[in-house]
């Protein structure tokens, strides 16, 4: 699997991105502005849960582990390898099935990074909307609760769903995220969302949304923070 978006920034406030989404509950810490975001860490995400039948879903924004474990995994550590969710198959993948179907998030990102090949170099690249608001990714969380006798405590994580590259994002990488448009964030969040509607979202944003610009080889290293690594160079 390629994998794509394996790096991105999360800088808007909690209050603000609690307010963009109109979430009724926050569980999620306050943290400083993230530059460096990276798999198998905690990360944001709105959610929403029936907590019994027949009452609405209720709209959370709260933190998931980035890298989805699926609930018949043997252990956590396969959750490294799925930090992403390819369009293609997602609702037939035995791994991502079951949270298509029910268990869908949006992830909120103000900015992500894709690498360019250049013969032997990597050249990094940050790509955002162009007025500068947060992105919302298509995610899929499940809850694993591990097998077995040495089972670990329930861990509650995610994957990003990917789909081919636009215009803007060809010449970097042939694929990217899906971004949901605010119009689509209720319909994807809706656990009893029609499939054929849902398959309709996971296409490339418009070409008019988003731009790209070269950053520092900063970024490489996920140990560094700052807003030095969305400078453009």
């Amino acid at each position: 699997m390629t994998v794509v978006c394996g790096r991105f920034a999360s800088i808007t406030g909690l209050e603000q991105v609690a307010e963009m989404f109109a979430v009724d509950a926050v569980n999620a810490p306050v943290r400083p502005p993230r530059y460096n975001v990276a798999p198998t860490t905690d990360v944001l995400a709105v959610t929403a849960k029936v907590r019994s039948p027949g009452t609405p879903a209720v709209r959370e924004l709260t933190t998931l582990r980035w890298g989805l474990i699926p609930s018949w995994a043997k252990d956590a550590s396969v959750g490294s390898r799925m930090i992403n969710a390819r369009a293609e198959g997602v609702d037939s993948k035995r791994s991502f099935r079951a949270p298509f179907a029910r268990r869908r998030c949006l992830i909120p990102a103000d900015v992500f990074y894709e690498w360019q090949r250049e013969g032997s170099r990597r050249l990094p690249f940050a790509i955002a909307r162009r007025d500068r608001r947060p992105m919302a990714f298509a995610g899929l969380w499940e809850v694993w609760r591990g097998l077995g006798d040495g089972a670990q405590g329930a861990v509650t994580s995610a994957a990003i769903v990917t789909t081919s590259a636009n215009e803007v994002m060809s010449a970097i990488h042939d694929r990217m995220p899906v971004i949901v448009e605010k119009d689509d964030w209720d319909g994807w969040l809706d656990p009893e969302a029609d499939r054929s509607y849902l398959l309709g979202l996971l296409k490339p944003a418009s070409r008019g949304l988003i731009e790209a610009w070269r950053v520092s080889d900063l970024v490489n290293k996920v140990s560094n923070q700052g807003p030095e690594l969305i400078d453009p160079v």
